[in-house]
């Protein structure tokens, strides 16, 4: 059932589970329109460039979200273990255990990438740089840029995973993993 909306930033949310679901190329102006409720006119006037402003806005809150959850306290002056455990905590409540899909992962994927390939790369890019910075604050020296890519790969292989398989409990039981290979790198792992 649509939800009413009367504000652009209300119309955001909505546009994010419509991609998230059907994709870029599947949100159709008709799946558009019955899942936020609005015609067609409401829809152009606060998206006067249709679907390509639809998906900016809502890249836009996405990384504006991860800008402040993840990658801003990354950065932080807190103790580099508690930084890392907090990304770790957002990350596994922003996608509710597997359960929802990481629109910038989607849309590097689809056919919609070349279209917002900056925006993609820069989302990476910022995530990784965030997280190789607590990383070598955390002892991890010159392995602090590769682990901090095979951990971002890592969640989105998981995300990936638990949705392939229909099972959200595999995105918990690999991001537990990744968690483990980020501490201390001088206590030995079992």
């Amino acid at each position: 059932m649509p939800r009413a909306v009367a504000e652009r930033g209300d119309v955001v949310p909505v546009l994010a589970e419509v991609f998230r679901s059907h994709g870029f190329d599947g949100a159709s102006l008709a799946v558009i329109t019955e899942h936020t409720g609005l015609g067609k006119g409401s829809l152009y006037n606060f998206f006067p460039r249709g679907k390509d402003e639809m998906a900016e806005a809502v890249l836009d809150e996405v990384d504006a979200w991860f800008q402040t959850a993840v990658h801003l306290p990354l950065r932080g002056s807190e103790p580099a273990a508690a930084r890392l455990e907090r990304m770790f905590d957002e990350v596994e409540t922003y996608f509710r255990p597997g359960r929802r899909i990481c629109l910038f992962g989607a849309f590097a994927l689809g056919l919609e990438r070349d279209r917002f390939a900056d925006r993609v790369r820069a989302y990476f890019t910022d995530w990784v740089d965030s997280l190789a910075g607590a990383l070598a604050d955390a002892g991890h020296g010159r392995q602090s840029r590769p682990l901090a890519e095979e951990v971002v790969a890592g969640i989105q292989g998981a995300l990936v995973l638990a949705r392939a398989l229909d099972d959200p409990d595999s995105f918990t039981r690999i991001l537990t993993r990744l968690r483990r290979s980020v501490g201390d790198p001088n206590e030995s792992r079992a």
